[in-house]
């Protein structure tokens, strides 16, 4: 199978906003792939390595000098191939067999296959294809119900390995799939509400429960075998001793929890996230003291829980983890549950989470039965400049250069986002910021500092990445304010003062 059939697919996919042509695109591309080739293809159409991370950065790419091929013959074979000798490097000489690899691959890439291949080993694919729609593509493409298709994905956790399975043993194969001890699922995600009373109306009965800043964590054990994953199913075992010791300790054999790292200081307030975040991300120990709070259980001493009763989850859990189970309460009443937030906000924990008592474990989706809720915060801040866009917003200026008034009268960039942007404001934000530019550098245009926006985010973090010393969190726009000139702008001890769960 060529890579340009992916390509193509991943063009039509990122030339329309609709979902029934984005599942045609990528079925059609599915269904052309062999045995071999349909794994690498389903992880590839999803923006993903089958090896993970391969030491493959923008400096790297970037040093690569070839001219694009006339006719497409590398196939997605060969760059499978390619990905998996890359991730196998290391040490004296790995710098140059990695450009020697990335230059034989760029040199055999059409124009069209160099722009998929630079932006897939980036992770910036950004064709509007999230692993969710190719997998619902994969079923359509091998005739097998959607719902078998993504519980395998969400019991396996690996959308390739799955690709694999549903070409080669169908449904039957498919089924046979199921929750493994020290194997990762996908975890179940949230939507979200503006309050808890949207969220109890939704939900009805309901858990209420303290939303934790901190790392998500998935913990299994199997006798005294312990393994802790990420959300992004990465193990993190050897980085969470502590957290290793208190599952080992639990009154239970085999064990999956789902749950959350978090730092706490000695009067059991939380750390900020950056903090929590910074100690888990180290190698050296220093996530050893980090704590851990469990909200759900998905196998108990040989019984799968995925598909009970979010209740009947939830009271095993209180036997099995007692203190480390976060604080809940169950309700229907949107008073009792404002109350408990209002509890969990002065704790210092940014919010709650609204789950529907009978739900199920839904891993791998963004189900309608969990609802977060946390304050949102609005700043008005100054557009410095833009990047132009990849995918379906080529063409556009997109993510724009925020920043926030300084002491001065100058501007300090604090972040950036791209998020909340429709196509009729980008388009009429790609002619107005054109008409102030200034300059440019790179894909970056700098603009004058004429344009305030208002921007929601969940909190700001301490940086050093940007000038003003801080960066944002899930920033997205909800509207330009004309009515307001630059020196109306928040300053810079305005944004600083947000931090996550604050308000």
């Amino acid at each position: 199978m060529l890579l340009a059939d992916l390509v193509d697919a991943s063009g039509q996919v990122a030339a329309t906003r609709s979902r029934k042509a984005k599942l045609a695109a990528l079925a059609g591309a599915l269904r052309r792939a062999g045995a071999g080739e349909i794994g690498p293809a389903a992880a590839f159409l999803a923006g993903q390595l089958r090896q993970g991370r391969v030491g493959v950065g923008w400096a790297a790419i970037s040093a690569v000098q070839a001219a694009p091929a006339a006719t497409p013959t590398l196939t997605v074979g060969d760059l499978d191939a390619m990905v998996a000798a890359l991730g196998r490097l290391g040490g004296p000489g790995s710098g140059a067999a990695r450009a020697a690899l990335l230059r034989d691959a760029f040199e055999r890439a059409t124009e069209a296959e160099a722009d998929f291949l630079r932006r897939l080993l980036l992770g910036d694919l950004r064709q509007g294809a999230l692993e969710a729609l190719v997998t619902d593509a994969l079923a359509a493409a091998v005739g097998v119900p959607v719902e078998v298709v993504r519980r395998a994905v969400m019991l396996d956790g690996d959308l390739s390995r799955v690709a694999a399975t549903a070409l080669t043993g169908g449904e039957a194969g498919l089924c046979a799939i199921g929750l493994q001890l020290l194997r990762p699922v996908q975890p179940m995600l949230a939507a979200t509400a503006a309050d808890v009373g949207e969220a109890i109306g939704a939900c009805g009965l309901s858990s209420v429960e303290w939303k934790l800043d901190g790392a998500r964590v998935q913990a299994h054990r199997d006798g005294d075998e312990v393994a802790l994953f990420t959300r992004n199913l990465n193990d993190v075992t050897a980085r969470l001793p502590g957290v290793a010791r208190l599952v080992r300790s639990l009154p239970a054999a085999r064990l999956v929890l789902d749950g959350e790292v978090l730092g706490v200081d000695e009067d059991e307030r939380p750390d900020h996230f950056q903090d929590t975040m910074s100690r888990f991300g180290r190698h050296d120990g220093g996530g050893a003291e980090l704590g851990v709070w469990f909200f759900d259980l998905l196998h108990l001493d040989g019984r799968d829980l995925l598909d009970q009763p979010l209740v009947e989850r939830a009271a095993l859990l209180a036997e099995v983890a007692g203190p480390l189970k976060v604080p809940s309460v169950l309700t229907d009443d949107p008073a009792v549950a404002a109350d408990f937030a209002a509890g969990a906000l002065a704790a210092g924990h940014e919010g709650v989470m609204v789950k529907g008592a009978s739900s199920r474990y839904e891993a791998g989706r963004r189900g309608s039965a969990w609802r977060k809720v946390k304050p949102v915060h609005t700043v008005d801040l100054v557009v410095l400049g833009a990047e132009w866009g990849h995918g379906r917003r080529r063409g556009w200026l997109s993510n724009l250069h925020l920043g926030a008034r300084g002491p001065d009268g100058t501007f300090l960039m604090v972040g950036k986002t791209f998020k909340g942007l429709t196509d009729e404001l980008l388009a009429w934000q790609t002619a107005r910021l054109l008409e102030l530019e200034v300059g440019r550098e790179g894909i970056v245009v700098h603009v004058r500092p004429e344009l305030v926006v208002e921007v929601a985010l969940d909190g700001v973090l301490a940086s050093d990445r940007y000038p003003g010393g801080v960066s944002l969190r899930f920033a997205r726009v909800r509207r330009y304010r004309p009515d307001k000139s630059p020196a109306e702008a928040d300053d810079i001890a305005t944004v600083r003062a947000i931090r996550p769960g604050s308000g």
